[in-house]
């Protein structure tokens, strides 16, 4: 989406990139609630403040914000984490026949052979986005850079290399293993053993099946995208494809909702925030992914609360398409809903709104002001920003300097456990499989594989991003993650020391995954934390100043 659909408000920078620098000051929006309020607070972190925060303060501040309090509640000695975290228990949804028959026409299409046996991978995908025809012994040039991936010691145990593996007689219940041997030909360039791989690979995925199978639906649309050179083409048409935004919002709420991702990350970026911000009057935070602003509801309740009074806080919002799309209005709705928060809770409270791509936000755009404890956050949005091996100039470690010359008290950090930046294709292809399908056995505890919700979900939040990882390079591939220990490389050169989570933040988490399976787990680990499902971390959280 290109950066002039935000320039309808707003001046130009000397950058020629549009910004917007509009300000709502909170007390002049009427007092009233929006409905969404009550989904606000996805993950709410805060840590173990010092004698400033009593504990209800906190637990408000960390609570997950499923249901708001009011300012006398939390005075009173009621604890929001007890009221608010609640666990989440599905129910079985029973199917007329027109549901029935619409998820058997979605499994059909998803399902059915993109050509027919002399492989012409043809005309459209399960997404229903129309490819051009390749034959069999074609191979597009822009992937021909990838040759032989580099050899890894776990990889090369567990997995045959595809001559060691008889097309004849694949036992097809090994779904995980056909579709390794499948990206080992197509990485092989071995066009022949990956037709018919693949095709066998398409009789055994299945969108309302085990974790492996819907997993593996959209592992195949990947790999078929990646051989035809079409991966782009189709990210962008998932993209334009979206649902209305108000049921991606939905989506993207029940995935919030039945998984504790979200939950832990803003938990712990608000913790450390508030701990940092703990003696301050004045606090300005910027958001490198506004997104709903709801990550911002508990922390600004928990701070209203304060014993000392209630400091002048200002949020800065940086703005992306998709947030924009998925509100489905500018940031002034994030104004507005923080503005109820504002006087519901007696908190002052000011929104600056800059709706431009990260990589493109300049210290101008920030209005820094002298006298504010500043702290910076960014919710799994760095990731986004391309690295040395896409642009040579760097955007992404050039974006942490930037946050670094501007002084903060804390910054946050909060992004997937996975590596797939500069993993050659092979060994991004196993390190995918691995992550998502933890992600989808972990939704398979709280939906029913049937479910038309469970679809949407996996669907529109999910398939689009492992497109993305498996089927495109260069610019064009935009999920690019990095391990912890990675991010603390890169913080640390830029100029930052890491900023331990508090005890009490991980002791309130772990109150907070007793409502979900018990194979969840927290990890911390040098001064982070790490959130995992079974033995697979996936989300990481750290601080920095």
């Amino acid at each position: 989406m290109d950066l002039n659909e935000f320039s309808s408000v707003g001046v130009t920078s000397s950058a020629g990139i549009p910004c917007t620098s509009s300000y709502t000051h909170i007390s002049a929006i009427p007092n009233r609630l929006i409905g969404s309020l009550k989904h606000d607070t996805e993950h709410s972190p805060n840590s173990a403040l010092s004698t400033h925060f009593d504990s209800d303060t906190l637990s408000s501040a960390l609570s997950d914000g499923q249901e708001q309090h009011t300012a006398g509640e939390i005075h009173s000695g009621v604890n929001p984490l007890q009221l608010s975290t609640r666990c989440f228990f599905p129910q079985d949804i029973s199917y007329d026949h027109e549901t029935r028959y619409a998820l058997l026409e979605l499994e059909t299409a998803l399902m059915a052979p993109d050509g027919d046996d002399q492989v012409t991978t043809s005309s459209t995908s399960s997404f229903g986005v129309s490819r051009r025809p390749t034959t069999s012994g074609q191979r597009n040039r822009s992937w021909s850079h990838e040759g032989q991936p580099n050899d890894v010691a776990r990889v090369g145990k567990r997995h045959k290399s595809t001559e060691e593996v008889s097309l004849q007689g694949f036992p097809s219940t090994h779904l995980k293993e056909l579709l390794i041997v499948s990206a080992k030909a197509l990485s092989e360039n071995k066009m022949k053993d990956f037709d018919q791989l693949i095709e066998k690979a398409r009789s055994v995925v299945s969108i309302t099946g085990e974790p492996i199978q819907r997993l593996g639906a959209y592992l195949v649309e990947g790999l078929v995208a990646r051989k035809e050179a079409s991966g782009n083409n189709i990210y962008r048409a998932l993209r334009c494809r979206e649902p209305e935004g108000k049921d991606l919002l939905s989506y993207i709420q029940l995935l919030y909702e039945i998984c504790p991702y979200l939950k832990f990350g803003y938990m712990a970026a608000n913790g450390a925030i508030a701990e940092a911000c703990r003696d301050e009057d004045h606090i300005h935070i910027i958001d490198f992914q506004i997104g709903q602003g709801i990550q911002w509801m508990t922390l600004l309740q928990a701070l209203a609360a304060r014993p000392g009074g209630a400091p002048h806080v200002r949020i800065t919002g940086i703005d992306d398409p998709l947030s924009k799309y998925v509100r489905g209005d500018g940031l002034e709705a994030v104004g507005k809903r923080l503005a109820e928060i504002s006087q519901t809770f007696n908190i002052p409270v000011e929104f600056h709104s800059v709706p431009v791509l990260a990589p493109y936000v300049t210290k101008d755009m920030l209005d820094i002001r002298p006298g504010e404890a500043l702290a910076v956050n960014f919710p799994l949005q760095l990731h986004h920003t391309a690295d040395e091996s896409v642009d040579m100039s760097n955007p992404r470690d050039g974006l942490l300097r930037l946050v670094k010359s501007l002084s903060p008290k804390v910054t946050t950090l909060i992004e997937q456990e996975s590596n797939t930046n500069t993993t050659p294709f092979f060994n991004r292809f196993i390190e995918t499989l691995d992550y998502y399908l933890a992600i989808f056995e972990s939704i398979d505890v709280s939906l029913a594989r049937k479910s038309k919700d469970r679809i949407n979900v996996e669907q529109h939040c999910l398939a689009r991003d492992i497109v993305n990882i498996v089927a495109c390079e260069g610019k064009e591939r935009v999920e690019r993650h990095e391990l912890l220990g990675k991010w603390k490389s890169r913080f640390t050169m830029a100029g930052f020391s890491q900023y331990p989570l508090s005890s009490y933040v991980n002791s309130v988490i772990r109150s907070l995954l007793r409502c979900y399976s018990e194979h969840y787990n927290l990890v911390e680990k040098d001064g982070a934390m790490l959130l995992g499902w079974k033995d697979r971390n996936l989300i990481s959280a750290s601080a920095w100043h």
